[in-house]
This record gives C-alpha cells, structure tokens and sequence, in this order.
C-alpha cells in the first residue's frame, strides 16, 4: 500500500534529526516538528485508504446498525 510505505519512509528518514534534537540541536528540533506534520498527513492518508478499503466491502453492514445514543452530560 503506497501510503503505508510513505509513512514508514518518512519516519525512518526523521529518525536521525529526532537524536539530534533530543542532545539539544535546535535546527534538527525545527526539522523534526516539520516532518512530524507530513507524517500525520501520511498516516490521515493512510486511516482513509484503510476506511476506504473496508468501506467497499462492508457498505450493506453499516446502514443496518442504528446509531448509538448519545452520552448523558456530552456536548451536542
């Protein structure tokens, strides 16, 4: 899956600047921070092509469950 690979590839490319940055390399901090945005892009990517994935098969499914209640004392 190509967003499964792009995920692993960003984080395996960070992982370097994450040791930098935990000795107190402020640059390598800044890079971090910078990465971890596009990994959290990568992995919403992700989530979607896996809902996606299930989705297609699973449609019928999801329209005969009801919706559960809402909790007491929630925000509507």
């Amino acid at each position: 899956m190509e967003a499964y690979d792009r995920l692993k590839k960003l984080v395996a490319e960070v992982e370097e600047d994450v040791k930098k940055a935990e000795g107190g390399n402020k640059a390598a901090g800044t890079r971090v921070r910078k990465v971890m945005q596009e990994i959290r892009q990568a992995a919403q990517d992700l989530r979607v092509a896996i809902l996606d994935a299930r989705g297609d098969e699973a449609a019928p499914d999801s329209a005969a469950k009801p919706a559960a209640p809402a909790k007491p004392g929630g925000k509507s």
